[in-house]
């Protein structure tokens, strides 16, 4: 998909925020949702999202939105950081297919880093569902 079009009210991060399909939470409020990507890069790799907005990537988000995004992104690399004790942190957004956006509702990663180690394929291999939760466990306790 380019970088316009029409948002697709049916996409997988859509139906996440409805309920509508499962998610391994992180925390949440009433504009943003931080959960375990299913698919990580890395041990402990969080999407958020902002709940309200219909914006496929960056070029369509409102400007509050976009901050109120950006801030939820801050607490989230803050808690990941505090409670997996990474060596870094990747945080990536992608726009447009040609620019690696699998999924056309506007997230940002927010990837724990080890020293030496690579980082995994956007998409790669899915992850234990119950290593997930205690992650997601341990990442909402130090919020």
């Amino acid at each position: 998909m380019s970088l316009h079009g029409a948002y697709d009210p049916d996409n997988i991060f859509a139906r996440i925020v409805r309920g509508d399909m499962p998610s391994v939470k992180v925390w949440e409020d009433e504009k943003v949702l931080a959960f375990m990507d299913v698919f990580p890069q890395a041990p402990g790799h969080v999407l958020v999202v902002h709940k309200l907005s219909r914006a496929r990537n960056i070029l369509e988000i409102e400007p509050h939105e976009l901050t109120e995004l950006a801030a939820a992104v801050q607490k989230t690399a803050r808690a990941v950081e505090r409670a997996l004790k990474p060596d870094g942190l990747t945080v990536m957004q992608f726009n447009g297919e040609a620019g690696g956006q699998t999924v056309f509702h506007l997230h940002v990663h927010v990837i724990p880093r080890r020293e030496g180690e690579s980082l995994g394929r956007h998409g790669g291999g899915m992850a234990d569902m119950d290593e997930l939760k205690a992650q997601a466990a341990a990442i909402a306790a130090a919020l």
